[in-house]
């Protein structure tokens, strides 16, 4: 006779069914967002998504953000630019990961689109690591490169700011629907 697992940290890294479907759905419409918005500089739902997803999911909010990458990296060419992207979400799903569950409701419509305006604002600093290694800059380079990424840095930073007021509400919505009976 077979006996169930109950040790919780085994089932928190168990993914069901049911999981699969939802991420590869969500890093889905993460991937059809940006193509949706690619007409504007800059402006995206990327970050909102991220965020929204790790309040919701915790760790498990790594799925959505790999298959977007992965589909992304699918669709637009597996080349330089891409790299950053491998690490570039993480950040923000760490710092995500960082803020306390319990913020009361003020602080959150507050303090989830200001980190995710600091993350679209800081996106060319982030991203400069790796450009310098690939590109072979210096320091100087480096530092060049970034203030000359500064105006769509803001653009960023600005989109991300508006975007971010989604994010509280979302994540209500989101674990709404999880609490519902599932109808299958």
């Amino acid at each position: 006779m077979k006996m169930k697992n109950t040790d919780s940290c085994t089932q928190d890294r168990k993914l069901t069914l049911q999981e699969m479907v939802i991420f590869a759905m969500l890093g889905a419409l993460m991937f059809a967002s940006k193509i949706a918005m690619e007409a504007l500089p800059n402006i995206h739902l990327l970050g909102m998504f991220t965020m929204t997803f790790t309040i919701v999911y915790r760790k498990k909010a790594l799925f959505p953000i790999y298959i977007y990458v992965i589909i992304n990296g699918i669709y637009a060419g597996f080349n330089m630019w891409w790299i950053p992207y491998l690490y570039i979400w993480t950040i923000l799903w760490a710092v995500t990961m960082l803020l306390p569950q319990n913020m009361c409701v003020s602080k959150k419509t507050i303090v989830y689109p200001i980190i995710c305006c600091l993350h679209g604002l800081l996106f060319g600093t982030l991203y400069a690591p790796a450009q310098a290694i690939m590109m072979g800059l210096n320091f100087k380079g480096t530092i060049a490169w970034i203030i000359a990424g500064l105006p769509f840095d803001v653009i960023h930073g600005v989109g991300n700011l508006c975007a971010g007021l989604l994010i509280l509400p979302l994540s209500n919505l989101l674990r709404h629907l999880q609490n519902m009976p599932n109808v299958i």
